[in-house]
Formats: structure tokens, C-alpha cells, sequence
């Protein structure tokens, strides 16, 4: 069995919610927590998750976070580019995210973590 690993913001209520369904499924030696607004995923990492999610940068920006209103609305930007701000902006990062083996999901909805679990 592989690591379930969960990018997670505490203060988050839907990321809650999802930590609490892989924690009811999945042993506690089982599970990664990574706290991302603390340990940002490296670019590199970002890629990986992004084509296990099979969705472009764009769609994991929270755009409704000041970060974005204020810095990057309205303005062009390369996979490249969206990918480093995030990295430099974990804000930014659509939470919470489990990734398990070579899958992905975004739990918003929570529910939506038991398809990989």
C-alpha cells in the first residue's frame, strides 16, 4: 500500500474535513501531512501533482485570495510562470490536495479524497 499524502492547511475547514476521511480509512503510518503553507511543494513537485490531477496551473489558484486580486488578476502568465507562483505563494495553492500512488484529487468537496483511497 502507498503512502496517502495530504497537502493540508489547518486552518481550512474542507481540509479538515478531508484529513478527518483519510485518517477514518487509512493508518496513521500510512499518512503524510504536509503543511504546505509552511513546506511549499518545490516546482518540480507542483508538475507532478498538476499531471497527476490532469489539470493546467491555472485551475489549483485559489483566485479569490488577496495574494491574487492584488498581484497577479488580470495579468498573462506561462504554465511556467504559474507554477513558480505558486511555489512563492502557497496561499495561492487550492487545498487540501491527496495524492496517493500516482493519483490526485482536490478534496473540495471532502468526499471527493475517496476516490484514491
Amino acid at each position: 500500500m502507498s503512502k496517502v499524502k495530504v497537502y493540508h492547511n489547518p486552518r481550512c475547514g474542507k481540509s479538515r474535513n478531508s484529513l478527518k476521511l483519510v485518517q477514518e480509512q487509512v493508518d496513521d503510518g500510512e499518512i503524510e501531512i504536509v503543511k504546505y503553507l509552511e513546506n511549499p511543494p518545490s516546482a518540480e513537485e507542483l508538475k507532478s501533482i498538476l499531471a497527476m490531477l490532469g489539470i493546467k496551473a491555472e485551475e489549483l489558484i485559489r483566485k479569490n485570495e488577496k495574494t491574487w486580486k492584488e498581484n497577479f488578476k488580470g495579468k498573462s502568465f506561462t504554465e511556467e510562470e504559474l507554477v513558480e507562483i505558486m511555489v512563492e505563494n502557497p496561499i495561492l495553492i487550492e487545498r487540501p490536495i491527496v495524492v496517493k500512488g500516482d493519483k490526485a484529487v482536490i478534496g473540495r468537496p471532502p468526499e471527493n479524497v475517496q476516490e484514491i483511497l
